[in-house]
C-alpha cells in the first residue's frame, strides 16, 4: 500500500519536469492506413482462398469430363452392350462411375465453398465502405 502512494506522490513531484513528454495520439492518417492494411490484408487472404478454390474447380471440371469421356468410350453404343461387356470393360466401367462420382461430390463442395469465400468477400467489404485497396492493381 505504501509503495502506491509513493508512487504517486513521485508522479506529482516529478510532472513538472515531464512537460514534454505528456500522452500523445497518433495522427488520424495513420490510424486510416493501419485500419485500411489489417482490412487488407484479411481480404488479401479471402481473395487467395477464392483464387485457389476457383482453380481446383477448374481443373476437376476438366478431369470429370475427360472422365467421362472416357467412359463413354468404355461403354460402347450397341444395345445389348450390357450383356455382352467383358469383365475387364466392366471392371473399368466400375472404376469410372467412382472416379466421376467422388470427382461430382468435390465439384459440389468447392461450389459451396467458393459461394461462402465470396460472401465473406462481400460481407467484409460491406463493413468496411470506406475502404480503398492500396495497390491499384490489386484485383480485391
Amino acid at each position: 500500500m505504501f509503495q502506491l502512494f509513493l508512487r504517486a506522490r513521485a508522479h506529482n513531484y516529478f510532472k513538472p519536469f515531464l512537460r514534454g513528454h505528456e500522452f500523445k495520439a497518433r495522427s488520424a492518417d495513420r490510424d486510416a492506413e493501419t485500419d485500411r492494411s489489417r482490412v487488407n490484408s484479411i481480404l488479401e487472404v479471402i481473395e487467395n482462398a477464392l483464387h485457389a478454390a476457383e482453380q481446383e474447380q477448374s481443373g476437376l471440371k476438366r478431369r470429370v469430363e475427360d472422365v467421362l469421356a472416357r467412359a463413354a468410350v468404355t461403354l460402347g453404343d450397341g444395345t445389348d452392350e450390357y450383356l455382352e461387356r467383358e469383365p475387364l470393360d466392366s471392371h473399368h466401367q466400375d472404376l469410372f462411375s467412382a472416379e466421376i462420382s467422388n470427382g461430382q461430390r468435390r465439384l459440389t463442395e468447392l461450389a459451396t465453398t467458393i459461394t461462402h469465400f465470396k460472401f465473406l468477400k462481400a460481407a467484409t467489404l460491406s463493413r468496411f465502405p470506406d475502404y480503398k485497396p492500396t495497390a491499384p492493381n490489386n484485383q480485391i
